[in-house]
């Protein structure tokens, strides 16, 4: 029998649903804990990778739900990781896939390639980096930082119809972190119009207390 995964146990149990909730955000949740010990073995490993997606979001002060973990990785990372880590605890959900399944919490954990593009895939002026001079560690682990992390999900959002979350997102970051204007000077040229379009939205419609 397959066991039942992460988001399957999330829909199927309510009441386990809500305490997951509430453990998440005292950084207890099966999310937190899969985060901290693949972190650790790719520490181990000397696999460099930065955090990105919602928990990256997270740890910058984002706080919100997520229920899986992605990884920013080169593909010579992926490659070690699969050969050193596939059945010991981890394992992909599909022969051949680059992500993997932590059958200790059942989260999902996706990775994703320096060099790739975000958001509908086509080349453009903002590729996911190396996680190697991108990462900056927060409680041991190391997270892509603010810049690539706002740039990547403007470019995603502004290239692919069904990521207009990704746009949320930033919004969402502005105003969480009182990120400023300036913070546009920061950005690739790319996706600069758009953070300011989006701070001007934050500044106007502020929520409501």
């Amino acid at each position: 029998m397959t066991p039942t995964t992460y988001e399957q146990r999330l829909d199927e149990n309510p009441d386990w649903a809500l305490r997951e909730g509430s453990m998440h955000f005292e950084n207890e949740s099966a999310v937190h804990k899969t985060l901290r010990e693949i972190a650790r073995r790719l520490d181990e490993l000397g696999v460099a990778y930065a955090v990105a997606g919602g928990m990256a979001l997270y740890f910058q002060g984002d706080l919100r739900f997520t229920e899986d973990v992605d990884i920013l990785v080169t593909r010579e990372g992926i490659a070690r990781i699969h050969d050193e880590l596939e059945g010991r605890r981890y394992l992909p959900p599909f022969t051949g896939s680059r992500n993997l399944r932590d059958t200790d919490t059942g989260v999902r954990i996706k990775f994703r390639f320096a060099g790739d593009y975000p958001g509908d895939g086509k080349p453009k002026p903002v590729a996911f980096p190396d996680p190697t001079g991108v990462a900056h560690e927060i409680d041991g682990i190391r997270f892509l930082d603010l810049q690539r992390l706002v740039e990547l999900k403007l470019a995603s959002g502004m290239t692919h119809p069904r990521r207009k979350r990704d746009l949320v997102d930033v919004e969402e970051l502005i105003d969480a972190l009182k990120l400023s204007r300036e913070f546009a000077d920061e950005l690739n040229p790319f996706v600069r119009d758009k953070y300011l379009e989006l701070w001007q939205t934050v500044k106007d419609y502020p929520d409501p207390e």
